[in-house]
């Protein structure tokens, strides 16, 4: 592995997405975590898909914002929607799948899926869940 430019600590306590919480070293991220109601949960608190959806969203949309400078492009508004989705894997365990949805004002469609492309290339969560989990991207123009 190459150098590390930067390490997010977290942990959870408690009873992880059952009621527990999950906090970062810096104090910066507090959260109580809930099982959602539509997993048969209370629901009422975040839970782990919740935050890896907030992540990939805020660091997909800093990849597209990296590649439309590369390129020279100029958006003018511009969004990054993760849908994390659980999913039952038929083994008593469970899966997830994600799609990421861009949205694009500024740029013609195929600017904005040329784009979206290179973003899903260079962003980290996409590398490190490529040929893991299924992934789908689109972008929208408005």
């Amino acid at each position: 592995m190459t150098d590390t430019l930067y390490t997010g600590i977290a942990t959870s306590t408690g009873d992880g997405r059952a009621g527990g919480r999950a906090a970062t070293d810096d104090g910066l991220l507090d959260v109580t975590l809930a099982i959602p109601r539509e997993m048969g949960g209370p629901g009422g608190a975040t839970n782990p898909e919740q935050l890896f959806a907030a992540g990939w969203a805020s660091c997909f949309h800093s990849a597209l914002k990296a590649v439309a400078a590369q390129q020279k492009v100029a958006v003018a508004d511009s969004a990054v929607v993760a849908e994390v989705s659980v999913h039952p894997n038929g083994q008593g365990g469970f899966t997830l799948s994600t799609a990421l949805h861009v949205e694009l004002t500024g740029v013609d469609q195929a600017t904005a899926d040329k784009l979206a492309e290179g973003a899903h290339a260079i962003c980290p969560y996409s590398n490190a869940t490529r040929g893991n989990i299924p992934v789908t991207v689109d972008a929208t123009v408005a």
